[in-house]
């Protein structure tokens, strides 16, 4: 018997700690220069991808999505040992104007406004479960929809971590790198200002960095 028990122990020591499952999500924010910046500090997740879906057409492009009808999303992988699905909802919420039906902050029309792209049914689930408890700590209606599975269409390289890069690029503040550049995008947009009126000390709950 004891010599049983010393070798169930000696083989779940090799095997060493059961290996969390990394699962993905997809979420429609807005900007997705912004939402990958977001997601980007949430503890547990691994891996953020901006791109395209929803939409009719097959290949789009930064230049011909919008005609397609696919939306800006953020695909975002995470670790499920480290934080759920439906917590990544929560947050996710808490990054965005959930008030908006129109589109998100100085961005207008479909191709901005905030949907959960649920992958299956359970996530489906437990994104309105999320939705629910936000609506209920928010004291009014959240527009931000379920949808289902969808096409995901990963964006050009150049989209691709935004924020971090050192690019030079020509804007209305003349040839700044991407970095300023979309800090001034965000600030002008008005996003985190937004999302501070809309859930107060709520605003950003989740994610890790200085707002």
């Amino acid at each position: 018997m004891r010599s049983r028990i010393l070798l169930s122990a000696i083989l779940m020591i090799a095997a060493g700690p059961a290996t969390a499952e990394t699962r993905t999500a997809l979420f429609a924010g807005g900007c997705f220069w912004c939402l990958e910046a977001d997601m980007d500090h949430v503890r547990g997740v691994t891996a953020t991808t901006s791109g395209y879906a929803g939409g009719k057409s097959s290949m789009p492009t930064y230049n011909d999505y919008e005609s397609g009808d696919h939306r800006e999303v953020v695909k975002v992988e995470f670790d499920d040992a480290v934080i759920s699905y439906g917590d990544l909802v929560a947050t996710f919420l808490r990054t965005i104007d959930v008030t908006d039906s129109g589109g998100q902050f100085c961005d207008r029309g479909h191709a901005y406004t905030s949907a959960v792209h649920a992958l299956d049914e359970g996530q489906a689930n437990e994104a309105r479960v999320a939705i629910a408890a936000a609506e209920s700590a928010l004291g009014e209606k959240i527009v931000t929809s379920v949808e289902g599975p969808v096409k995901f269409w990963a964006a050009e390289e150049e989209h691709q971590n935004f924020h971090l890069g050192m690019k030079r690029r020509l804007t209305l503040f003349g040839f700044v790198d991407q970095t300023a550049s979309y800090k001034r995008y965000r600030k002008g947009c008005g996003r985190d200002a937004q999302v501070k009126r809309v859930w107060g000390e709520e605003a950003y709950k989740g994610v890790d960095r200085a707002m």
